[in-house]
């Protein structure tokens, strides 16, 4: 094992970042921009108890959201759909 794996922090993110207004929650992740902002700061265990609660937001999300993109997607939002 090198120093780098030794020293990996573990991370939800799945490189799709993209905060819901409605909710705060990253569409990707689930965590809100405070968590994201302060997870090298957070020690193993308030890394772990986030990530614990994750699959529940990230489901709510998708449940209570039809996800539109491109063109389309922009002209439902501006019309308030």
């Amino acid at each position: 094992m090198n120093a780098m794996s030794q020293n990996a922090i573990e991370t939800p993110c799945i490189k799709i970042c993209v905060v819901d207004p409605e909710t705060g929650f990253c569409i990707g992740c689930g965590r809100t921009r405070g968590e994201i902002g302060g997870w090298l700061g957070m020690s193993v265990e308030q890394r772990r108890t986030v990530m614990e609660g994750l699959p529940d937001r990230v489901s709510s999300l998708t449940r209570k959201k039809s996800r539109r993109g491109g063109r389309a997607g922009r002209l439902m939002a501006l019309n308030g759909g």
